[in-house]
């Protein structure tokens, strides 16, 4: 009994003394900790509402259990599967698209040696990001309206318009277009981070070997980042449900376009605010949301140890 007792007492002592020494530490970590308590454990008891027919008469925790109820009805409804699919296709075409932009970007911006040459490119590259999809959705309409200033300019040179917004097939590539140019310069960030990370004595011996630029970003730069890129993939792919922005489709969709553009988070906000406010619904969907989320980050991980790269678990 007393050798068991013994490590677990000196284990105590030591927690102890390490809150003792950086207390301030971890008195600036509090604020974070209680936030996260707040905001995101403790409503997830409203999960229950997946499983309850809301009534606003007897509240969250007095309301009739209902069971599957609405998980049947979801996956009856052609408009989820409607909304479940573009979901997919914006997600993906978000990964195959956008995701290497700025590990490219970052590679790129490495090899400027001037300082000054490389911080005006990654402040001009960055500074879309600061735009909300407020604002730059008004811009963007504004621009490919049918009166807008591209087709204005496309009608003085005998060119036919163009409007994206309103084609189920020009509607998509518009989309990751523009998230792109608005988040890539952003996103390159950590990647520039991580390049910082590497000796530079590696290319140092690497240029004492012969080795060109192309050579060096292939052996020794691509090799410094990897593992950031892997978890920055496992992290894309876990918020596969989630990589379609709300706020950009939000603003820029209209009825026209509504098969190709409908996803997850619109269907959900029309089911909440608009056809009616059936919150037992909504929370079934965001509850299938975030365990096709957990599946899909921890096959992901799982996937990128067996390859031999770090994950994130």
């Amino acid at each position: 009994m007393n050798e068991t007792a013994g490590p677990n007492v000196s284990r105590w002592h030591k927690i102890q003394k390490q809150l003792r020494n950086d207390w301030m530490l971890y008195a600036l970590l509090l604020p974070v900790l209680i936030w996260y308590i707040v905001f995101c454990y403790l409503p997830m008891g409203g999960v229950t509402l997946a499983f309850r027919e809301y009534r606003y008469d007897m509240g969250l925790w007095h309301s009739p259990w209902v069971a599957f109820e609405h998980f049947e009805t979801m996956f009856k409804d052609a408009e989820f599967w409607r909304a479940f699919v573009n979901t997919l296709i914006f997600s993906l075409g978000k990964l195959v698209f956008h995701f290497p932009v700025p590990i490219i970007v970052a590679i790129l911006l490495n090899e400027i040696r001037h300082p000054h040459v490389k911080k005006f490119f990654q402040t001009v590259f960055t500074f879309p990001h600061f735009i909300s999809w407020v604002v730059l959705s008004g811009i963007l309409i504004n621009m490919f309206a049918s009166n807008g200033i591209i087709n204005q300019v496309l009608g003085q040179l005998g060119f036919d318009p163009v409007a994206p917004l309103m084609s189920l097939t020009a509607f998509r590539p518009f989309i990751w277009i523009s998230n792109i140019w608005k988040e890539f310069g952003w996103d390159a960030i950590i990647y520039m981070a991580a390049l910082t990370n590497i000796d530079p004595q590696l290319y140092e011996a690497a240029s004492i070997d012969g080795a060109n630029r192309l050579q060096k970003m292939l052996h020794v730069t691509w090799p410094g980042i990897r593992s950031t890129v892997c978890i920055m993939l496992i992290l894309q792919i876990g918020g596969i449900m989630s990589g379609a922005s709300f706020d950009q489709i939000f603003n820029l969709y209209s009825s026209p376009v509504y098969p190709v553009a409908d996803i997850i988070d619109t269907y959900v906000y029309r089911q909440s605010f608009m056809v009616g406010t059936n919150f037992g619904y909504t929370t079934a969907i965001g509850l299938l949301k975030s365990v096709i989320g957990v599946v899909m980050i921890w096959a992901a991980n799982k996937v990128t140890t067996k390859l031999g790269e770090d994950g994130l678990f």
